[in-house]
């Protein structure tokens, strides 16, 4: 598929389509609700793991793992606040990279699955 004919929010939805089969995954919420941190992003067991801000992905992932896809240049930390801060685990996956938003998505969301494994 030549991911450069598709918006963002296409690959995003086609994201959706795929993962919410997963046990535990729920899609974005949809309307007026749909309001504060990850009320647009997909979920696992209700902690959100991957959503669509500004045409980029936006990924939960380990730090290590992050350091690493912003070395290889797959985008940026993710700075929720104009206020400079940063969240550690999340990162931008550009738009450049839409081959890899899938695989990545799946790897965020085991990633948060995992930790709600560890809290148990």
């Amino acid at each position: 598929m030549n991911y450069q004919t598709i918006t963002p929010e296409e690959r995003f939805a086609m994201i959706i389509e795929t993962l919410q089969s997963v046990p535990g995954v729920t899609p974005p919420w949809d309307g007026p609700q749909a309001k504060g941190f990850g009320a647009l992003g997909l979920k696992i067991h209700a902690k959100t793991f991957a959503m669509l801000l500004k045409d980029k992905l936006v990924l939960k992932l380990p730090q290590s793992r992050i350091d690493a896809l912003i070395a290889e240049g797959y985008g940026e930390r993710f700075h929720p606040h104009h206020d400079g801060r940063v969240l550690k685990e999340w990162m931008n996956i550009e738009s450049t990279f839409d081959e890899e938003w899938l695989p990545l998505a799946r790897e965020a969301m085991e990633f948060v699955n995992s930790l709600k494994v560890k809290a148990k």
